[in-house]
């Protein structure tokens, strides 16, 4: 493994051991010896050194240990310590299938390597695998459902490279970049949430391409409980305020329609209440059927589609609150970065 890399993954990690080793021997079965991986421990009361060392014999591998930061900080601290020409952010609970290298290859280089590379940045999508629990099943159908917030993820305008919704932004779970490209930008910002997406603004505003290699996916497990899916997806509320004010006309209709929804919700209910008539819930229910018979057809299970309906209220309701929060707190009241108050109350 005397070779120079050309691809660096790096893997920040915060209390995962067991999720680490499924990512690292799922590396392994990549079969790609131009690769190196670069683990970076934030701070973890539970850490992953003993099984990073595992495969030290079978995968160029540094490990680093550092006082927690937050996740971009990580990123930033393990690409200074790279060396491939393309280094692939990948969050700790994913798990790479069969052929991911092999695709992001084909896609990254489609006349080979010496012809240069089609693009500076690039992501691809991510699935539910069939060991998943039904909860984890259903949060993944809320990421990703037409029904909920999946369709707000953008593609490729000309269609050859993905949707055709929007431009293409990279997320950090599975995100690759030039690293000469990320270093020029300066890496993740200090946002503790948003982070990823402030860095594919600024990709898009450097005039760097992005694309969506749809071949490239990853198995990604999320949150395990629906009260962690709470927290994530109300703190990604809060963050789209912060990146509409960090990138001005950034903040489109769809990221409200979360909030709406919310608003609708409490008004069902208050009515309902008020009055004293079900017909005001009739909304409420027919959408929960919508989604749950959707999820149980895709998923070829009642109860992932059961779970899916509290998924779809907690995904839509958390990121609406989030987002309506931060909206009073810096639009309404011109208080200054909602990241202090914010940090306390949810860390």
């Amino acid at each position: 493994m005397s070779m120079i890399p050309l691809f660096s993954l790096v893997i920040p990690v915060y209390n995962r051991p067991d999720e680490i080793d499924e990512l690292l021997e799922s590396v392994v079965r990549q079969g790609q010896e131009d690769v190196e991986v670069i683990v970076v421990e934030d701070g973890s009361q539970t850490p992953c050194e003993d099984v990073v060392k595992k495969y030290a014999g079978r995968l160029r591998l540094q490990y680093f240990q550092k006082p927690n930061s937050g996740p971009g900080d990580s990123r930033n601290y393990g690409v200074e310590r790279a060396q491939g020409s393309f280094v692939i952010i990948l969050d700790s609970d994913v798990v790479l299938p069969e052929g991911y290298l092999c695709a992001v290859r084909a896609a990254l280089f489609p006349d080979g390597v010496e012809a240069g590379a089609v693009c500076e940045a690039f992501g691809g999508p991510d699935r539910a695998h069939e060991s998943f629990s039904p909860i984890q099943k259903a949060i993944n159908y809320g990421m990703t459902s037409f029904f909920t917030t999946g369709g707000i993820r953008g593609g490729d305008r000309k269609g050859k490279h993905g949707p055709q919704m929007d431009r293409f932004y990279p997320r950090s779970y599975n995100m690759g970049i030039c690293r000469e490209t990320y270093r020029r930008l300066g890496g993740f910002s200090k946002m503790r949430f948003g982070e990823d997406i402030d860095f594919s603004y600024r990709l898009v505003e450097s005039g760097a391409r992005c694309r969506l290699f749809p071949g490239a996916w990853v198995y990604h497990k999320r949150r395990a409980t629906f009260r962690q899916f709470f927290k994530q997806v109300h703190n990604s509320g809060i963050a789209r305020i912060n990146l509409g004010l960090r990138h001005p006309g950034t903040t489109k209709l769809v990221h409200c329609l979360p909030a709406v929804f919310t608003l609708g919700v409490a008004a069902c209910i208050g009515l309902a209440l008020a009055l004293c008539h079900w017909i005001f819930l009739l909304p409420l229910v027919l959408y929960a059927v919508m989604v749950g018979a959707d999820s149980a057809w895709k998923n070829r299970s009642a109860k992932v589609g059961l779970l899916s309906i509290a998924a779809a209220y907690i995904q839509l309701i958390g990121y609406g609150t989030g987002f309506l929060r931060c909206f009073c707190e810096r639009r309404l009241l011109r208080r200054g970065e909602f990241e202090a108050f914010r940090q306390n109350f949810y860390k």
